[in-house]
């Protein structure tokens, strides 16, 4: 048994195919093929369920996951620990951002990060919040910038980045004064980010609670594209505040009852962060103070 034949198991199983994993680890697919079947032979357990309709684990290889994952995780421990003791910081390090926190200066937090940390490589991937902490518990990221409208689940440590109220942003001619209530908005078209986000997920629970279904007319991944909506006239963007600094071409009302954004920097309680990952933490806290 080898190291990179538990690597390839892993990869196997996490993106769900031969090829994928064969990307994921930058070889040939059949080379992949290859050591999943001679550590199956090695083992007399076959790992996976190869059918038409994909590839799964099968209960062996579900079995066996834990050990593998627990096997890189303490290779990966060593060699940090070497790093560490000569005073260096590389490897690598992988982040997420809620799709739609544009008002989080993550490029220029990643972009500080390199220059000081230039042996680092970075994997960033943008998505909504449920895959996020999705990839935290299954150790594919390290740091996770997320949407949150509740209490942050118990089994991660978070930083709170943003905590601000949301405003609506009216377009020209519309009848709506400031403040606006929720309710009002359900008699008007709404501009929104997509489900998943944290925003979005804030003003559907408002909606919930003033007893009225808000359906976004247009959803936009951004919140700059959602002003430029509403400038124009396609309906009500709803956003957090600090996206419309330096913006004098909209109309901005206060929400009421007030509903507010929230953003978590969130990491695995259960696994020591790499010193990577814990150098980039130090440096964004450093940015939320």
């Amino acid at each position: 048994m080898e190291l990179h034949q538990l690597r390839y198991l892993v990869a196997v199983a996490e993106e769900g195919g031969f090829t994928r994993a064969a990307a994921r680890e930058h070889v040939a697919q059949p080379g992949i093929s290859a050591q999943i079947a001679r550590l199956e032979r090695e083992l007399g357990h076959v790992l996976f369920d190869r059918s038409a309709r994909g590839v799964r684990p099968t209960p062996g290889g579900e079995a066996v996951l834990p050990h593998a994952r627990a096997a890189l995780a303490a290779v990966a421990a060593v060699r940090d620990t070497a790093d560490e003791l000569a005073g260096l910081v590389r490897g690598r390090v992988s982040v997420g951002m809620v799709r739609g926190g544009g008002v989080v200066d993550l490029p220029g937090l990643l972009g500080d990060f390199h220059r000081t940390h230039p042996g680092v490589e970075i994997r960033l991937v943008e998505a909504a919040t449920d895959a996020l902490l999705d990839g935290l518990r299954r150790h594919d990221l390290d740091l996770a910038w997320v949407g949150r409208h509740g209490d942050p689940p118990a089994d991660l440590d978070v930083d709170v980045v943003l905590d601000v109220p949301l405003v609506a942003v009216l377009p020209p001619g519309n009848p709506l004064g400031d403040p606006v209530t929720v309710a009002e908005l359900a008699e008007h078209p709404v501009i929104a980010l997509p489900p998943g986000a944290g925003v979005r997920a804030a003003l559907d629970r408002a909606g919930e609670d003033a007893g009225v279904v808000l359906t976004p007319a247009l959803e936009a991944g951004s919140p700059p594209v959602l002003l430029d909506l509403a400038v124009q006239g396609l309906g009500v963007a709803i956003v957090p505040e600090p996206a419309v600094a330096g913006r004098d071409d909209v109309r901005v009302a206060r929400l009421v009852p007030e509903v507010r954004s929230r953003i978590d920097l969130a990491r695995r309680r259960d696994a020591p962060l790499s010193p990577a990952a814990r150098a980039l933490l130090a440096r964004a806290r450093e940015w939320i103070a």
